[in-house]
């Protein structure tokens, strides 16, 4: 898999090229750090994936991404950002961002977001491939049927519950698949009883409820934690007032960010019934 790299701070450049290396995830086949150029290097080069800074001068990551797509629809990419406005997001999944890797870089958070988009395409790789030995087309194979419209319909009710999982910093984590399944019941089936939802969730699956209560709190911390980072920064700042306390409670907060200054010995929890029931109501509510 070949990557290109585009941010205005070559730290952060070398940080996520040594990431991809070290982790045999691909190979950098580029970078820059002036998005003008990295415009043109990106349509010449054609690289599998582009990770690319939200925020620089002159061009913003969302017009990198708009331009390149005009030219190249196949190639991917995966924004890096501090999200703190909820517009910019939204324009850059409606632009075609994949997925959002946050500010400050985490290693594995990283290997887990470009592991999933590297999955991706190499799936649709392998689908295509099957269309072309079969002669079948993407209308036929169903890409405007009933289901492939009841599909995007499925992704458009939890559009906001997405959006506030790309603020918390938590969708390459794995559990965060569970969650939006979860909510996505919950929804069709207008019942409010989490417990219910997640027992018929494993049930579909086959899976202890505990396992998959395991990995909900384990992607759940990851928000926590983010959020608690961000507490300390900016206390004040719009998405920290706006979310954190939405799917988190004051007291736990108010650990995790006493553990992070190292002036607390205990962890903030997590609820996982606080934190969905959060979502859900952020969710009804847009």
């Amino acid at each position: 898999m070949k990557f290109y790299i585009v941010d205005d701070v070559r730290s952060i450049i070398k940080v996520l090229e040594n990431i991809i290396e070290e982790k045999k995830l691909g190979e950098v086949i580029g970078f820059s750090v002036d998005a003008v150029t990295a415009t043109a290097e990106i349509i010449a080069m054609k690289p599998d994936v582009v990770l690319v800074d939200l925020l620089m001068p002159v061009k913003d990551g969302v017009s990198i991404v708009r331009e390149v797509k005009q030219i190249c629809p196949d190639i991917s990419f995966i924004m890096i950002s501090q999200v703190s406005n909820k517009e910019m997001v939204s324009d850059a999944y409606n632009a075609g961002v994949e997925f959002f890797i946050s500010k400050p870089i985490n290693i594995i958070e990283v290997e887990n977001v470009v592991k999933r988009v590297t999955k991706k395409i190499e799936m649709e790789n392998t689908l295509g491939g099957l269309r072309n030995i079969l002669g079948v087309s993407a209308a036929e194979e169903g890409g405007d049927s009933p289901a492939s419209r009841k599909k995007e319909t499925s992704d458009d009710e939890l559009k906001a519950i997405h959006y506030l999982l790309g603020v918390l910093g938590m969708l390459g984590e794995r559990g965060t698949q569970d969650i939006l399944e979860i909510c996505r019941l919950s929804v069709r089936k207008e019942n409010d009883n989490l417990d219910e939802c997640i027992a018929a969730y494993c049930g579909e699956r086959d899976e202890s409820e505990k396992i998959v209560k395991q990995r909900i709190r384990r992607a759940a911390k990851k928000g926590l934690r983010n959020m608690a980072h961000m507490g300390i920064e900016d206390s004040y700042s719009e998405v920290y007032q706006n979310y954190a306390q939405l799917v988190f409670d004051f007291e736990n907060l108010r650990k995790e960010m006493d553990f992070l200054r190292e002036t607390g010995d205990e962890e903030g929890k997590v609820n996982i019934y606080h934190f969905m029931e959060g979502l859900l109501i952020y969710n009804e509510n847009r």
